[in-house]
């Protein structure tokens, strides 16, 4: 049992949750000297019309991929200067934000444990189609903590 949590993905959207997840994930990576992989994907599918044709222009793609970057980057940042949490990448994915983290990305990165955060941005496709939060408990192909108190593991806070 010792040594699980050596590689930590942590899929973050730009959420409340999915930033209280990565806390989480640098207090354990601070303690345990963990690697985390940080990952934003991009749903392509948002992008495609009826004839699979894509709905928005290159320019517009390479925005949300530079935005992403930037959002990315700025975690990175924070991972070292509150938790002194070095050890950390990140990356970009274009597809189905559900079959990337359960079972896409780890395949590749051979992740230990999933940290995410409850709930994500997309409250339409939550009703819809189910949480991607839910797929990843699951489904994924590690174990998943999903985070639902704060950094003192104290309850969160109705907004």
């Amino acid at each position: 049992m010792a040594d699980q949590k050596n590689n930590i993905l942590v899929p973050v959207d730009g959420s409340d949750a999915a930033e209280l997840a990565f806390d989480k994930a640098c207090q354990m990576a601070a303690a345990d000297g963990a690697h985390i992989d940080l990952l934003n994907v991009i749903d392509t599918r948002q992008f495609m019309g009826e004839m699979q044709d894509t709905l928005v222009s290159g320019d517009a793609i390479y925005q949300l991929t530079q935005d992403s970057e930037d959002y990315l980057k700025s975690l990175k940042a924070r991972a070292l200067a509150e938790f002194k949490v070095n050890d950390v990448a990140y990356h970009i994915r274009y597809g189905s934000p559900k079959r990337i983290i359960a079972y896409d990305f780890i395949k590749d990165h051979r992740n230990h444990l999933i940290v995410m955060g409850a709930t994500g941005l997309n409250v339409v496709e939550r009703m819809l189609m189910g949480s991607v939060t839910s797929y990843a408990n699951q489904h994924a192909l590690a174990d998943v903590l999903i985070v639902r108190t704060d950094l003192q593991n104290q309850p969160l806070k109705s907004r």
